[in-house]
């Protein structure tokens, strides 16, 4: 069954200036969320094979709105992350469902390969709450450089019987990173490591 969205929203950071000195390509992050239904808000479940199907659906979806938001091609993309918010009828493993199980390759496919490991986080809350979506680089999760995160949250949501997803894409690093380790122009990419 696919998800019950009831919206999509989808921002881009910016970061032009940073200690006074100017980014000569300013960093930048998209923030895709939607909110969905949870179909297990208020009951439990031993089986959450629907929340593992939307989570591969939302993967690509909210994955090709960040490659879109920033526009670029998706082998330009560099990191990612991913994070979910439960409403209060809901529980973590909701969360997990949806993150871990099968958002991954869809996610994948949407920035062009993805050696490492997705970042991720989870909670629950009320509506406005806010989670930091960690950020690694796609292709080799010891770049310090990519080291990151954005905050994402939706004003109205979630609500008791919602979950909000969202994903993160950036075109780049932090902003004037200095603190040595792998660089991205030394990533191999074979193992998700360098």
């Amino acid at each position: 069954m696919p998800a019950k969205i009831r919206k999509l929203i989808v921002e881009v950071e910016e970061t032009h200036l940073e200690m006074g000195r100017t980014i000569a390509a300013p960093t930048r992050k998209a923030l895709a969320m939607a909110v969905i239904e949870n179909p297990y808000a208020g009951r439990f479940a031993d089986n959450l094979d629907e929340l593992i199907a939307i989570g591969e659906e939302l993967g690509g979806l909210l994955g090709a709105k960040c490659v879109q938001a920033l526009g670029i091609a998706p082998g330009d993309a560099q990191s990612y992350g991913k994070a979910a918010i439960v409403g209060e009828a809901g529980e973590l493993e909701h969360a997990a469902a949806i993150l871990h199980p099968k958002l991954g390759a869809p996610l994948r496919k949407a920035v062009d390969k993805g050696a490492a490991l997705v970042p991720s986080s989870k909670k629950r809350g009320g509506l406005g709450t806010a989670i930091d979506v960690p950020l690694g680089h796609k292709d080799a999760a010891f770049v310090r450089s990519h080291f990151d995160a954005m905050e994402a949250r939706v004003a109205d949501a979630p609500r008791a019987n919602e979950i909000v997803v969202a994903v993160v894409v950036t075109d780049s690093g932090r902003p004037l990173p200095r603190i040595g380790g792998l660089q991205a122009h030394e990533i191999k990419g074979e193992d998700g490591l360098r």
